[in-house]
Order: structure tokens, then C-alpha cells, then sequence
């Protein structure tokens, strides 16, 4: 086969450093924006943190954020060429500091938070707890190195799920200390002696029958509910109440009573203690609405967004060296480099700019969207919302909203949502509206909230309860909505 020659025309689209650094930008939430900026100040030291007051920035509508004032896009070839071209009256322009305008103050409220402190909260971890209690053992030194690394094994809900096996063998390989199951078994059963009581368990089951061995009342109940765990485990986790009554010869109250010990052990005995308790997580909301009379007020969070400008002392470095008659190579290598790092402080405060403007515009389009659910606070208000129509509203690509919606919250006098809690798709009633999932869902955790504990309502039931209401709906997606609320089937819904 001929080797040959031929000129082909190819048309590409790629996405520009620029637009990717966006884009990353857009997926930061609130409380990991100061970090962003940090890293990029400390990479970058023509650009610097102002203390200043505000002041307008020369940014024109319609004018793509990635170019400079010419039109032309940012290179950074370090080329000869480069510097013959580089005007640096576009670096030195008098009464220009560059700063920063994103941050998007309300002059309603000139006083807020600006000068106050936020408080941290400051606690021990779950694994120091356990440390702290490893002192009150009588061990060795080598025992007590063996504690430690199974006390750094444990997970964050308190159960140690790593085989006995890999942990002899974590020690021989890692610390060069050899041990037996046998020590670990009884280092381990020392352990379980500590606070919180479960904790060092392998399973729910020998997490449960730990609780209850430190249970010092009234003998009855616990030894009970001792043997239940014990031998009909399986029957108790699936409801099975009658084989555990025939099993143990107890009437409905001994049940009831056995159940109401058992219920009251914790399942996860780590996850309350220390800095680990996810239901007690911090929230930092991105957007703030408040109904002002009727009017719904939009404000962005900008409390981690510093004012950022160009430093003043690579322009007077720009300066001194325009004002030099020797062009020696040196010279030029150092003003590509100012330049370079000016270009990229430019771009990263348009980056921040067009980030919060992005955030704005798309929040501003979903409150609009969704605006009786945010008068009202009613879930059965929300409209079905697809990313479509936010994209269609605002003018942007879906995944540009996808990325804005992504662990993004709104806090409103109702409570702080996530973004995507508003997007849900469509279902017909039989009148031919359609009404959100959302309210759908809402309407399901209702009727298995007011249902009969003792019997509870299945699928099928649930499902022509739906339809009374004028739903059209199937009892398939009954039972994946009522999956996705984390409800479990009547049967274990059941209660004495």
C-alpha cells in the first residue's frame, strides 16, 4: 500500500482553560469557595486580597469573559513575538486597582456580618474518645500498639468490620509486630468494655446483646430480650412476632415489653459521639430568600468571596521596566512572566465574577419557577422542574445547571433546601394536569403517616388511596417512591 499525502479541513470544538476553570468553580459550594481562592492566591502572587472599599468595574455586557481589552484570547507562548506585542498600558492604567465587584453587597443592609466572627464549633472525635480510654487498660507496650490499631480500625458508627485475620496481618507487615487472634479476640472483648456501650462490635446482632449486658435493671426484660437476639434474630429483624411468642412461650404484653428494650438500644453506637454526627452537620447556604410583604427577595452568600484585585507591585514592576532602555533577554523573560501572572489574575477574577453571576441568574430563574412554593412553604405547591426548563429560562447548557444545582442550598424562612430538592418530574391526575413527583411523594408520607401501626397500608391500598385522590398512578411506582423515601413495606412497618 502507496504511502500519501492530503490536506484535510477539520472543525473542532474544545473547551478553553478558562471555561473548564469555570466550570470547576461553578461545582464549588459556598464553604469550599474561601479555599479555592486561597490556593489560587498562594499560586499566584500578582494577585492579592483588598481591604478597600468598593468600587465599580469596567466589565461590558456582551464582552466574552476569556479575552483581553483587544478581543483576542490569552496565550501564554513566552514567545519573542509576545513581548513586541505586549502594550503595557493595558497592565498600568491609572486609577484602576481591578477589584473585585462579585461580591455583590446589598446596600439595604450595610452592617451585615461583615466585621462579626463566626463561631466553631470545637469537640473530641470518636477515635480520640476511644484513645483517651485505651489509658485505663492494663497493657504492654506492644498490647497497647495492637489497641491502637484496632481502635483505628473501628469505623465511624462503631463497629469494627475488619477481619481478625487482616489485622494480624496489618500489624506484622506495617509495625512489625506479631500477634495471635487469640490476643486480638481479647484485646478486643477489653475494648468493648468501653464507652459508648455496642462500640467494637462485628454485627448488629453482637452490638445489641453488648448493650444489653451493660443493662443493670430489672433482670427480666433484659434476659428476654437476650434470648430473642440470641436465637431468633432473623425472626425479630423480619417481624416474624409469632414464632419468637411460640418459640418462647410469651403473651402479646411479654412481647410488647421485649420489643420496647430491644428498640431502645442504639443500632449505630459511634454515631452520636464527636465530630462525626452527620444529622448535626454544618450548612453554609449559597442563596438567601426572603419574602419581603409578597415580594421575594434574592440574595447570593458571598461571606467566603474576598474582594481580589491585581497587586499594585507587579504593575510598578511592569513600570519600571517600560521605563528601561536595556531589552536584554532577562528583561523580557521577566515581563512575560509579570504578564502571565496578571492575565491569570484577571481571569480568575472574571471566573469568580461570571460564577456568581451564573449562580444568580439560574437561582433567580428556579425562585421565579417556583415561586408559591416559596410564598407558601407547601410541598404540594412545587411545579414539576426538569433542568430543561432552567436551561431554557436562563440561556445556559443543562450541565451548566446541573453544576450550579449541584450541593448548592437556599435557605428560606421555611428551612435551607438543596437545589435539586425543586427538580422532580411530571405526573398526570385524571383531569390531564400534571402535578410534581414532589407533591406525589409528599401526599404517600402522609397516608403512611396517619396509617394504622397495627395495619399498616400496603402497596395496593396505597396505590387506589392515590387514585380516590386522582392520581394516575401504578402500584409499581408507589413502591419506588415509597423506596426512595426510605419506607419499608407494611409488613415491617407493623408495630403491637
Amino acid at each position: 500500500m502507496a504511502l500519501s499525502q492530503a490536506l484535510q479541513q477539520k472543525l473542532l470544538q474544545k473547551l478553553s482553560p478558562q471555561q473548564i476553570q469555570l466550570m470547576k468553580l461553578l461545582q464549588i459550594p459556598t464553604a469550599n469557595l474561601e479555599e479555592r481562592i486561597k490556593e489560587e492566591l498562594e499560586e499566584n502572587p500578582a494577585l492579592e486580597v483588598t481591604e478597600e472599599g468598593f468600587e465599580e468595574n469596567n466589565y461590558e455586557e456582551g464582552k466574552d469573559e476569556f479575552t483581553n481589552a483587544e478581543g483576542e484570547e490569552y496565550e501564554k507562548d513566552g514567545s519573542a513575538d509576545e513581548y513586541d506585542n505586549i502594550d503595557i498600558s493595558d497592565y498600568v492604567r491609572e486609577g484602576d486597582d481591578d477589584i473585585a465587584d462579585y461580591k455583590l453587597r446589598d446596600d439595604n443592609y450595610p452592617d451585615s456580618d461583615e466585621n462579626k466572627t463566626l463561631p466553631f464549633k470545637v469537640e473530641t472525635s470518636f477515635h480520640d474518645l476511644l484513645l483517651d480510654q485505651l489509658g485505663m487498660l492494663n497493657l504492654d507496650e506492644k498490647n497497647f500498639k495492637v489497641a491502637e490499631q484496632i481502635v483505628g480500625s473501628i469505623d465511624d458508627d462503631g463497629y469494627l468490620r475488619r477481619e481478625i485475620s487482616s489485622i494480624v496481618d496489618d500489624l506484622a507487615f506495617r509495625q512489625n509486630i506479631t500477634s495471635s487472634e487469640e490476643e486480638i479476640l481479647d484485646i478486643i472483648r477489653q475494648i468493648q468494655q468501653f464507652d459508648p456501650p455496642g462500640i467494637c462490635a462485628r454485627n448488629l446482632k453482637e452490638c445489641l446483646l453488648l448493650q444489653l449486658k451493660r443493662q443493670l435493671i430489672d433482670g427480666r426484660d433484659v434476659a428476654l430480650a437476650t434470648q430473642v437476639l440470641e436465637k431468633y434474630f432473623e425472626e425479630f429483624t423480619k417481624k416474624h412476632y409469632e414464632k419468637i411468642q411460640r418459640g418462647l412461650g410469651l403473651n402479646d404484653d411479654q412481647l410488647k415489653e421485649v420489643i420496647n428494650t430491644i428498640i431502645k438500644l442504639n443500632p449505630k453506637p459511634g454515631g452520636n459521639v464527636g465530630g462525626i454526627n452527620k444529622a448535626e452537620s454544618y450548612i453554609v447556604p449559597d442563596f438567601f430568600i426572603f419574602n419581603n410583604s409578597g415580594k421575594l427577595e434574592l440574595t447570593l452568600n458571598a461571606k467566603n468571596a474576598p474582594d481580589l484585585r491585581i497587586s499594585e507591585g507587579y504593575r510598578e514592576m511592569l513600570k519600571e521596566y517600560d521605563k528601561g532602555t536595556k531589552k536584554d533577554k532577562r528583561q523580557k523573560e521577566a515581563v512575560l512572566f509579570i504578564k502571565q501572572k496578571i492575565d491569570s489574575a484577571k481571569w480568575f477574577i472574571d471566573m469568580i465574577k461570571q460564577r456568581q453571576h451564573t449562580l444568580l441568574s439560574t437561582m433567580e430563574a428556579i425562585m421565579n419557577y417556583q415561586r408559591q412554593f416559596f410564598l407558601s412553604g407547601d410541598e404540594t405547591n412545587l411545579k414539576p422542574m426538569i433542568l430543561k426548563d432552567i436551561a431554557e429560562i436562563t440561556g445556559l447548557d443543562i450541565s451548566t445547571v446541573s453544576r450550579v444545582a449541584n450541593s448548592k442550598f437556599v435557605q428560606t424562612e421555611f428551612g435551607t433546601y438543596r437545589l435539586k430538592f425543586f427538580f422532580s418530574e411530571s405526573l398526570s391526575t385524571d383531569t390531564g394536569e400534571e402535578v410534581s413527583t414532589r407533591e406525589v411523594k409528599k401526599i404517600l408520607s402522609d397516608l403512611i403517616e396517619a396509617e394504622d401501626k397495627r395495619k399498616p397500608l400496603s402497596d395496593e391500598r396505597l396505590t387506589e388511596l392515590l387514585q380516590e385522590k386522582g392520581y394516575n398512578i401504578a402500584r409499581r411506582t408507589v413502591a419506588k417512591y415509597r423506596e426512595q423515601l426510605n419506607i419499608p413495606v407494611a409488613r415491617l412497618r407493623k408495630e403491637l
